[in-house]
């Protein structure tokens, strides 16, 4: 029997023995718009379900996971297409989430704000060393709100005081120190990364798989209860309605224009 075969605009999908790699594969810093959320959603929910598959690795290219939501294109979008934004992004944290499979993340390179949450969703992280590989919440230099499950997310991890400091201070942390507050699991070279990462998924896949998912089911509550059981459309359209505001929607537009300049 061939195994199944994958493909998705923006990811590059490998099946490797009984384990799948998924890689953003959108454009030069794998921007976060609607696209690439709908094919990680796709992707995640068929791997869940594909028998032949016993476990995935999300990862980026070397030097760059993710430069975060892709805030150029979101500015284009009418209130609708926001709201599908936001409900896709969070439909997307669930299938992290609810993915029955040991589930590792490569962060080979930066991964800012949004894509910090899709790496918070996973089971292990394995992050690259490097000047500019950071990850964390720095909306607050963009004049953005983080919207509610991707705060509740970050609070999770870090704790309530310590992700409220962090974002007041809009904290990027490399990978050493991302390693001290436990928002990583390992710390390696780049080149390291992908390899540390399918180890330690091996050694899960050898988990019997009805006891590893429902391990995780049971020891990941909190994380369950903050990202599956809630209202995503009620908070997506919070997000839009909240960000509508004028004042606010200029100071966001004063950032962009000033990030234009420096071009």
């Amino acid at each position: 029997m061939q195994p199944t075969t994958y493909e998705a605009k923006s990811l590059l999908i490998e099946i490797k023995d009984d384990y799948a790699i998924v890689q953003l594969n959108n454009g030069k810093v794998n921007a976060i718009n609607t696209q690439l959320l709908l094919d990680l959603r796709e992707i995640f929910h068929a791997l869940a379900k594909d028998t032949s598959v016993k476990g995935a690795i999300l990862s980026g290219r070397p030097h760059a996971f993710s430069g975060g939501l892709d805030v150029m294109s979101l500015a284009t979008l009418n209130e609708e297409e926001m709201v599908h934004f936001w409900e896709s992004y969070m439909l997307v944290l669930q299938a992290l989430v609810k993915f029955p499979k040991p589930l590792v993340c490569a962060i080979t390179g930066y991964a800012p704000a949004g894509a910090t949450i899709f790496t918070l969703c996973t089971d292990y992280r394995v992050m690259g060393k490097g000047p500019k590989h950071v990850v964390g919440m720095h909306e607050f230099k963009m004049q953005m709100q983080i919207p509610e499950m991707l705060c509740d997310v970050y609070a999770y991890h870090l704790g309530e005081v310590k992700a409220w400091k962090a974002v007041q201070q809009a904290k990027l942390f490399n990978s050493d120190e991302a390693l001290a507050e436990g928002l990583v699991d390992e710390s390696v070279e780049v080149e390291e990364v992908m390899e540390r990462a399918e180890t330690h998924l091996k050694k899960q896949i050898k988990i019997f798989p009805k006891v590893f998912a429902e391990s995780k089911r049971i020891l990941r509550k909190g994380l369950y209860k903050v990202v599956v059981d809630r209202d995503i459309t009620a908070i997506a359209k919070e997000t839009v309605e909240f960000n509508n505001d004028p004042e606010l929607k200029a100071k966001v537009v004063e950032f962009m224009m000033s990030l234009k300049s420096k071009k």
